[in-house]
């Protein structure tokens, strides 16, 4: 083995030992995927949407009728992009209000109480 990336390569070579210990943290927590699906929720309604789409308009391609092909899969596209970006959309302007409304009341509150 050459070592040049190639997906057999697991080696640590060229890390250094925080970078090792970074990975066994991380390796011992949850994995990446649930860590990011706590961070912003709005991802795996974004992807399961995507993947709804994608499916309605591949089994809605035998009834087309005339459309050509092309313009199908290019709706089909524009579709499943859109219900991505506005799932993101939804999902950061969640993240924006929880950070600057909702903690900032609990702060205030929590210092009138004290």
């Amino acid at each position: 083995m050459l070592g040049f990336g190639c997906a057999g390569d697991f080696s640590m070579r060229g890390q250094t030992s925080s970078a090792a210990v970074r990975m066994s943290a991380y390796d011992q927590n949850d994995s990446k995927l649930m860590r990011k699906v706590k961070e912003n929720p709005f991802v795996p309604v974004g992807i399961a949407g995507f993947f709804a789409i994608v499916g309605y308009r591949l089994m809605k391609m035998k009834s087309r009728g005339d459309t050509k092909m092309s313009v199908h899969l290019i709706h089909m596209r524009v579709a499943a992009q859109g219900f991505v970006v506005g799932a993101m959309t939804v999902g950061v302007l969640y993240k924006m209000y929880n950070d600057y409304i909702v903690k900032p009341r609990e702060e205030q509150k929590a210092t009138q109480d004290k």
